[in-house]
């Protein structure tokens, strides 16, 4: 399941609506990334994120059906969220369900490696003195990601 909102959303009813009544799940691993106040030296207020409808999901359903492709999950949840967001609040939630820990935790990794380098997101920090920046992708980042292809 995949959702792109603004509004900010509760993580531990997202878990428990993924997971109630199934019996055939062994194991849930979920990551959510928080706004924080500090990236790269830079004092952050909070940040802005912009999508296109249509393609952003279009983009996050491939991500998706790629983990499902690679790992036996039984349940998987992608929220992301656009517009402003204030310090501490969540930016991200992915949720794999699994009948065993290690494919939810693959596919848990694989889900956030993908979405930071293929999800078709653009991020401002906004700062004290009113000025905004546009976030750069990270060589990290795009490291990461790059052991999921099966040609690196």
């Amino acid at each position: 399941m995949i959702r792109v909102q603004r509004d900010i959303f509760d993580i531990g009813e997202e878990i428990e609506a993924l997971t109630t009544g199934r019996t055939d799940i062994g194991a849930v691993v979920s990551f959510t990334g928080l706004v924080r106040d500090i990236n790269d030296g830079n004092d952050v207020t909070g940040l802005s994120l912009e999508h296109y409808p249509g393609m952003t999901e279009r983009e996050l359903a491939k991500i998706e059906k790629e983990a499902r492709s690679r790992w036996d999950l039984q349940a998987s949840l992608i929220i992301h969220r656009y517009g402003e967001m204030a310090l501490g609040e969540p930016i991200v939630l992915v949720v794999t369900a699994s009948p065993h820990r290690h494919d939810a935790f693959e596919a848990a990794h694989f889900l956030m490696d993908w979405l930071k380098t293929k999800a078709p997101f653009w991020k401002q920090e906004m700062t004290a003195d009113g000025d905004t920046s546009w976030v750069k992708e990270r060589e990290s980042d795009v490291k990461a990601a790059k052991r999921w292809t099966t040609n690196a």
